[in-house]
């Protein structure tokens, strides 16, 4: 008999009946019935049931106190339970164990939340004590589940023709996008190693190397601010290169894989069979975002061209250049309490705008402090554009465009969230193409990459030479799910030149370049074929399917809001020496 276990305890049934077998696990919970003592043993597979009876004293006693959470190993025999104590909800509820034996293999001290309980326990608590936090049900199925999912993916990559190659942690430092993790070099003092933000750059490599298909779960790095989709410091992503590629070709395979992981793994269902395909300036326009939720109708409408020539001191800001008037209608609007109105005014500051004005729909009337400077003209148009009726309540946003959009896209969410729109057994998966190239800055009003600098602009140099910057658009492209955005990804820029203008423009000149890209450069110089990929974020991926609130749930020891690991006191300081031979000092 094995030292520790025949079995695991989540696989006895009445087949078993009668054989000796051999358990061992957790404490999970402890019952005493009038000198009979039943424990419930639990391990990563489930939970078995074990009786010690009065005859044997010395051992009845030790179970007695054994405290929650000890490691126990237990021999004895199986039995049938009777059938009013049959526990439907265990996979091993018709049988018990009679223990003859019992090793206390580790004893525990009193934990600082039951494992057994479903209570809300303080994250930062659970995070401190993520090992325990980890035998708790929800966490262990959680956690497995990911790893279903992450083999999964990796079957359906390899059955593709993908393979998975592994990329340098240890990178160099890019002026694009989040904030840099840098690590000092001790044999270059005072330079700087940073680990990757994304494969990028090496997955590019790759394809100009002369491999073909490219995938790796590959983990990255940046400095940002934790979200509940988002993990502050690190996660993964299922990054994906291909050679030869059109970006219809990208989106079929990643088409093909969402439909497996959700039709495998997930219990919702799908909206959409095939994943609709927006553009940005329509999914600002009429969702308020570039990640859009489509699970529900509530449209944003655009009323620029309506109403600022109105005599409302409000809306005749649409005549300024830049400023847009966009408005939603929240049906049933009247029944919400004042106290909500009033709240808004200070939520729309938050959300970017100066405020947010209402009409009510009402017994046949228009109310509320702008109407008085409405005419009959402006009343129906609003109703017209927004499909507003009585008992509805109209928002407005006039700000510039991508603000506005973006507080009403934001609102957009509160009334859903209101009427109970969005439903969790639903994922709708959808396609945003046709991101401009660029941007300009507000604080500073020059040209800047609005998303990945290596895309390929549409119309190639043609493009950047002729026309307006903001007006150029790129070959980049995300897949969104449920207002969530799973991956950015583009056909890339594969010719130097178009690679030195795109530069140019975005404030790059070329001594820059050849700093920070050299290698781009040089690699394109020796023959790069056309190539495009995409990273949809596992971790993401993972808290949809499961259907959890915060990332955090998914993720075996993830960081805190603060970007600390509670559990290890991570970041955390180190010694002078340590310091001193990476030729670093730290200033107060």
């Amino acid at each position: 008999m094995h030292l520790y276990r025949t079995h695991n305890c989540g696989e006895l049934t009445k087949t078993d009946v009668d054989k000796t077998v051999r358990l061992s696990g957790w404490v999970h919970h402890r019952r005493d019935h009038g000198g009979v003592l039943f424990i419930d043993l639990r391990d990563q597979y489930g939970i078995t049931q074990i009786v010690f009876h009065p005859e044997n004293k010395e051992m009845l006693d030790i179970a007695s106190h054994i405290s929650y959470e000890s490691v126990i190993t237990i021999t004895g025999k199986v039995v049938a339970r009777s059938e009013e104590t049959v526990n439907s909800k265990l996979a091993t509820g018709e049988i018990e164990i009679f223990v003859d034996e019992l090793t206390i293999e580790s004893s525990a001290k009193t934990t600082p939340f039951q494992v057994a309980e479903s209570d809300v326990v303080n994250e930062d608590l659970r995070l401190r004590y993520r090992f325990i936090d980890l035998r708790r049900e929800k966490m262990c199925k959680n956690i497995i589940f990911r790893a279903e999912v992450i083999t999964t993916i990796r079957e359906f990559m390899e059955g593709k023709g993908f393979h998975e190659f592994q990329t340098p942690i240890l990178a160099n430092s890019s002026p694009e996008g989040a904030r840099d993790y840098l690590v000092p070099s001790r044999i270059h003092p005072g330079k700087f190693y940073a680990l990757p933000q994304a494969p990028q750059q090496y997955k590019q490599l790759l394809m100009i190397s002369g491999f073909d298909r490219y995938y790796q779960i590959a983990p990255c790095f940046r400095d940002e601010d934790a979200r509940a989709d988002r993990s502050p410091g690190e996660f993964y992503q299922l990054d994906i290169e291909m050679a030869f590629v059109t970006q219809e070709e990208v989106f079929e395979i990643v088409d093909e894989l969402m439909k497996l992981v959700v039709e495998k793994h997930g219990k919702q269902k799908l909206l959409f069979n095939d994943f609709p395909r927006i553009t940005f300036h329509d999914a600002m326009n009429k969702y308020g975002t570039d990640k859009p939720d489509m699970r529900f109708d509530l449209f944003l409408a655009d009323l620029t061209d309506d109403l600022s020539g109105s005599e409302c001191q409000i809306f005749s800001q649409g005549k300024k250049t830049g400023i847009a008037i966009k408005a939603i209608n929240y049906p049933g609007g009247t029944t919400a309490p004042r106290s909500f109105f009033d709240g808004l005014q200070t939520w729309a500051k938050q959300n970017g705008l100066k405020g947010l004005a209402y009409i009510v729909f009402e017994d046949g009337n228009a109310k509320g402090p702008i109407v008085k400077f409405l005419n009959e003209n402006d009343l129906a148009v609003i109703k017209e554009k927004t499909g507003a009726k009585d008992g509805d309540v109209v928002f407005f946003a006039v700000a510039k465009w991508k603000a506005a959009c973006h507080g009403l896209g934001a609102l957009r969410l509160v009334l859903a969230e209101r009427m109970e729109l969005r439903d969790p057994n639903i994922m709708a998966f959808c396609w945003v193409v046709d991101f401009p190239m660029y941007e300009k800055e507000d604080h500073s009003g020059n040209i800047v990459f609005s998303h990945n600098p290596f895309s390929m602009p549409q119309g190639g140099m043609k493009a950047l030479e002729e026309q307006n910057p903001l007006d150029i658009v790129a070959y980049q492209y995300d897949i969104c799910c449920n207002g969530v955005e799973l991956s950015s990804g583009a056909i890339r820029n594969h010719q130097p030149e178009i690679m030195y203008k795109a530069f140019e423009i975005g404030g790059y000149n070329k001594k820059e370049v050849d700093e920070h890209f050299g290698h781009m450069i040089r690699a394109f110089e020796y023959g790069a074929p056309p190539h495009g990929g995409i990273a949809p974020g596992v971790d993401r991926l993972i808290m949809l399917l499961a259907n959890e609130p915060s990332i955090r749930e998914v993720i075996a020891f993830p960081k805190n809001s603060k970007a600390q690991d509670l559990l290890v006191g991570a970041p955390s300081s180190v010694l002078p020496e340590q310091l001193a031979e990476l030729n670093i000092r730290i200033v107060d």
